[in-house]
């Protein structure tokens, strides 16, 4: 399979290198095809994107030029002449198939030609009316910032360009910029120009500023928000005008006054049209209605009042009044606000139990400025099931089936809450699992949650003060098992939790888990050899050597060790010195039982945490954000403080236990960090950092296995296969190498290629280590800073088919910088695909 990518990926690359080099063959002898355009402002050549983006010509891609050039021109007309002419004009293979078959190759050679013409992109030949007009926007676009006489020239310059090609310059000249010398106003109605005053200080437009059009359409813009959400109704946007007095006449003194004009609002009074003066409108009415449809008789409605709101409902109000009006964030007695309109739309959205709300105002009378709120409550069904299925991929599961089942119930209590149950199983295929049974699929899981919603802070404390119910808070208590079956094991987990939820705005989010309990049961820990190749392999060759003091049962006929009779005997024997061994040998005998040990012990883990998140992208689209989480948790803190009163069992090493298992005690911190730079239309640089420890103390001296982290997979470290990397300088000792510090940076610049097909070239850096754990091995420890010189590099490139709904990638990595060799060694050792790793992903990797 790797050789098969390989040769694909590098026939991909041979194909389009050699279809590039006739990337004239459409080009015609009096014409040019455009190589590249400079820009040249005051004599310096520029970059900027977005004034690279008025010129409407632009280079080709070569890679979907390359693709046009293969077609051919006109494919219809040439098949159907070839199918008119004689049969001796055929070759041999249309020769032997059918009139109607011959028709169908014909259709089917026209189809491939229209599709390579359609994901191709035909030659940019230089045209001279197109080069004028993009002249004319850079022209209008530098008049935009305040450059009211510059002058721009174009030439098609072939000097030094091979045949048939040319390259365009622009050449502007600026000449002096314009600035905004003073501001005034002239706003007739006093409420518009109350609110104008109270808030010019934040204008974005100042005197002294270079004239520049985006800032007088952002002050347009924030004039906008600030008269909708202080009371104006129905305020338009083109009632604003900036009356600027420019004279474009060269002289010392290019300074422009401005005026800033808000015009009544125009109103229609029959044939006449007069100006009505802005006022502050209040809200006097709120008023809701529950369980609507457009069929309703209002005048029919049953109502009661509220906390001063009204609410109209049918026979039998459903819901409880709090309930319905702590979503309603328009007050009565307050001024109109349109941010509260969106904002009261998005809380009862929130509450999952209603469609998008209608809500509209009206005026209580013609003659005066007061506004009566009508919300429509449409419901959604009270109880709804749906099923869905999905192809997962992970770093341990190469590929999956995830069929799911889910029942909602709304409005358990009155109160909107919301009831889920859910159940999911997976069925997947693991490279990684060495199992007794065969066939593809051969990992399973299934598991059932129960979930219980309310659209509110479930709290002993009021706590609306802190987060009020414009963040939209939300409780969520949550039960849940699971079976698994993917590591060999097979294993048995009960969690339950109480997270509570809220957002300050569109940006932020916080979860907040106040209780996070987990119970992992390993069921057939003496598979454990069975699974772990690696520990059995280690531990066999100690075995081997000590073959004549051991026991003759833990040998089979070929004299390797019995699992489990023989692995565990040799190891008991080894470790309370009845086999006498050299250091070396105990150590590593030691080694791999502590590994075995914390791999099938069962865990019981009571933790709460609280994770911070924030996200400034704007829209699916956008390329230029960052995003932030940052989480904390603490576990088995609650369980030690109780201990002295519950007085828990405790094992041969004094750690306290529930039910017989040792919980875990430990705190934990992660860091993570996203930021995308669009740097063209298309071009994309992405960066991720990503910092985790988790210090064991107390009543455990490790980290759960659930709970530490691992280097390496398609999301990480993309040079080395998933649990594969580390610890520290160590290489690859046990089948699943895992740590309690991790440190992870990834560089990735993305571009397209043809059509839907993207490339990416990346650099992935990282590593984990064991830091104040049980661990003693200094190969595999976290001993300051000079462990950052095991920070492993992976770089590599990749090619990704966008499906609109997902992304489809196939990334290569190669171990550029491997930790784990001597240090003379560690640049450049493995760097070859016959030592590279293939990864297949779904969705970019960060």
């Amino acid at each position: 399979m790797r050789d098969f990518f390989v040769k694909i990926t590098v026939l991909f690359i041979v194909i389009l290198f050699i279809s590039s080099c006739n990337a004239v063959k459409r080009v015609k002898d009096d014409q040019y095809l455009l190589s590249k355009n400079n820009i040249l402002v005051n004599g310096e050549k520029i970059k900027d994107e977005e004034v690279a983006g008025l010129l409407s010509q632009r280079p080709n891609n070569m890679g979907r030029l390359a693709l046009y050039n293969l077609a051919r021109e006109n494919p219809d007309s040439f098949y159907v002449a070839k199918l008119d002419t004689a049969l001796k004009d055929i070759n041999l293979f249309e020769r032997i198939i059918s009139k109607k078959q011959l028709v169908q190759v014909a259709d089917y050679k026209i189809n491939f030609n229209n599709w390579l013409m359609k994901t191709g992109e035909a030659p940019v030949i230089i045209d001279e009316n197109k080069t004028k007009k993009s002249a004319e926007r850079l022209e209008l676009y530098y008049d935009t910032k305040g450059y009211f006489n510059n002058i721009v020239e174009y030439e098609v310059d072939t000097t030094g360009q091979k045949e048939k090609r040319a390259v365009v310059n622009y050449r502007l000249k600026t000449g002096p910029a314009y600035y905004i010398d003073s501001i005034s106003t002239a706003i007739p109605s006093k409420d518009l120009d109350s609110i104008y005053e109270r808030y010019k200080r934040f204008s974005r437009i100042r005197p002294g500023q270079r004239f520049d059009l985006d800032n007088f359409q952002a002050e347009k813009e924030r004039l906008t928000t600030i008269f909708s959400n202080n009371g104006i109704y129905k305020f338009q946007p083109n009632s604003i005008s900036f009356d600027i007095q420019r004279d474009t006449t060269l002289g010392k003194d290019q300074k422009m006054p401005v005026q800033v004009d808000i015009d009544n609002v125009p109103e229609r009074d029959g044939d006449s049209l007069d100006e009505v003066a802005y006022k502050v409108h209040r809200i006097k009415n709120v008023n809701i209605f529950a369980d609507y449809s457009f069929n309703d008789d209002i005048s029919s409605l049953q109502s009661i009042q509220y906390d001063g709101y009204n609410i109209y409902f049918k026979d039998k109000l459903k819901y409880r009044p709090k309930a319905l009006t702590d979503a309603i964030a328009i007050l009565p007695g307050n001024v109109y606000k349109d941010s509260e309109r969106s904002l009261t739309a998005r809380q009862i959205s929130n509450l999952k139990v209603f469609k998008y709300p209608n809500i509209n105002y009206v005026y209580v009378d013609s003659t005066d400025n007061q506004l009566n709120t009508n919300i429509y409550l449409a419901p959604r069904p009270r109880f709804s099931l749906s099923f869905s299925s999905d192809v997962i991929h992970s770093n341990i599961q190469d590929i999956g089936i995830s069929p799911s089942i889910s029942l909602i119930s709304r409005n358990i209590f009155r109160g909107a809450e919301t009831l889920d149950i859910a159940f999911r199983g997976t069925f997947g295929s693991s490279s990684d699992f060495d199992g007794q049974d065969s066939g593809f699929f051969n990992i399973a899981e299934f598991g059932a949650d129960v979930g219980l919603n309310f659209p509110r802070i479930f709290f002993p404390f009021n706590t609306d003060k802190y987060i009020p119910k414009s963040m939209a808070p939300e409780t969520r208590f949550s039960v849940g098992a699971t079976l698994q079956k993917n590591i060999g094991l097979d294993k048995q987990t009960l969690n339950g939790i109480l997270r509570y939820k809220w957002n300050p705005n569109t940006k932020r989010k916080n979860f907040l888990e106040l209780i996070n309990v987990q119970y992992v049961k390993n069921l057939n820990t003496d598979r454990y050899y069975d699974v772990y190749d690696n520990s059995y392999e280690d531990l066999n060759d100690v075995g081997t050597k000590y073959a004549g003091q051991a026991d003759p049962a833990y040998y089979d006929e070929n004299g390797n060790l019995i699992i489990p009779e023989g692995t565990t005997g040799f190891t008991n024997d080894v470790l309370d010195g009845n086999i006498s061994t050299s250091t070396d040998d105990r150590n590593e005998v030691s080694r791999v039982e502590d590994q075995r040990e914390r791999l099938t012990a069962n865990n019981l883990i009571f933790a709460s945490n609280y994770t911070y998140f924030i996200n400034n992208r704007r829209n699916f689209n956008d390329n230029n954000f960052f995003q932030f989480r940052g989480k904390i948790e603490f576990a088995g803190n609650l369980l030690s403080a109780m201990a002295p009163i519950l007085n828990f069992d405790k094992n041969e090493n004094g750690d306290n236990l529930i039910f017989g298992v040792q919980y875990s005690q430990y705190v934990k911190t992660e860091l993570d960090y996203i930021k995308y730079w669009r740097l063209s239309r298309s071009n994309v640089l992405a960066f991720r950092s990503f910092v985790g420890m988790a210090i064991p103390y107390g009543n455990a001296d490790n980290i759960p296995f659930i709970r530490s982290y691992f280097a390496g997979g398609s999301n990480d470290n993309r040079a080395w296969q998933p649990y594969s990397l580390g610890p520290g300088r160590t290489d690859n000792i046990n089948d699943f190498n895992e740590a309690n510090l991790k440190l992870a940076f990834n560089l990735e610049y993305r571009f397209n290629l043809i059509g839907d097909f993207k490339g990416a070239l990346f650099a992935d850096a990282g590593n984990i280590w064991n830091f104040l754990d049980d661990v003693d091995d200094e190969a595999a420890v976290f001993e300051g800073i000079s462990s950052l010189s095991e920070i492993a590099l992976g770089t590599g490139f990749g090619i990704r088919y966008d499906f609109n709904f997902f992304v489809l990638r196939f990334d290569i990595g190669f171990k550029t910088y491997d930790p784990s060799y001597q240090k003379s060694k560690r640049w450049f050792t493995d760097y070859n695909f016959g030592n590279a790793v293939y990864n297949i992903g779904i969705n970019y990797p960060f």
